[in-house]
């Protein structure tokens, strides 16, 4: 298990425009060879624009992009037409396959958070698709069949133990509060990476919210 902590994150984004940013993996100027990917995960940028920031029309492709809003609303416009509100507790998938453009904005009258993570589709090309799940419960874990990636969260009341699934790659984000995660302790924007998981649990220190990747 390899554990990352919140404050090792590369900074980036326009600070002087109110976009704050900080990657988990070699990322844009900042390029790390040993540090590129972890399964199918090729970024994991936790994001936080001021109210009326945010990033101007910009291209993506072979991509399998899942965002994660942690407070306030995220406003994404894309060029196949959708135009949606992110809120805190829906998942948000931009495929963007051969190619497509988008827009992300915080709209909103205060600060906004979130984690967009990156994943490698094990084909490139297609069409691009665009799903949002609204108010993901716990007990449903959302796929992302292109990148053979599994993603599992997990709400926590503090003292409350939860299994994390068995897997080749398994990537472990916490939200919010305090986790022990396999005889570590991890609070928020922390993260482990492990290879080969095989029974390992998590244990809420304190109220906590946990975003698990399984990926083959």
């Amino acid at each position: 298990m390899d554990v990352r902590r919140a404050g090792e994150r590369y900074p980036g984004g326009d600070p002087a425009a109110g976009i704050e940013s900080r990657h988990a993996f070699s990322f844009g100027s900042h390029y790390d060879p040993d540090n590129l990917r972890f399964g199918a995960m090729i970024a994991c940028n936790e994001e936080r624009l001021a109210p009326g920031a945010g990033f101007d029309e910009h291209p993506h492709s072979h991509t399998e992009i899942v965002t994660w809003v942690v407070e306030g609303e995220l406003t994404h416009r894309d060029s196949a037409g959708h135009e949606t509100k992110v809120r805190a507790g829906d998942v948000q998938r931009l495929s963007s396959a051969g190619g497509v453009r988008h827009v992300e904005r915080n709209d909103g009258d205060r600060p906004l958070t979130f984690l967009q993570m990156w994943l490698a589709p094990r084909e490139p090309g297609g069409d691009p698709a665009y799903e949002i799940v609204r108010g993901i419960a716990d007990s449903t874990p959302y796929a992302v069949p292109e990148a053979a990636a599994m993603l599992h969260v997990r709400r926590l009341a503090a003292g409350e133990r939860t299994a994390v699934p068995d897997g080749a790659y398994l990537y472990v984000h916490v939200v919010r509060g305090e986790v022990r995660l396999g005889g570590e302790e991890l609070g928020a924007g922390d993260a482990a990476r492990i290879a080969d998981a095989r029974d390992v649990d998590a244990v809420a220190v304190t109220r906590a919210e946990l975003l698990l990747w399984e990926m083959a």
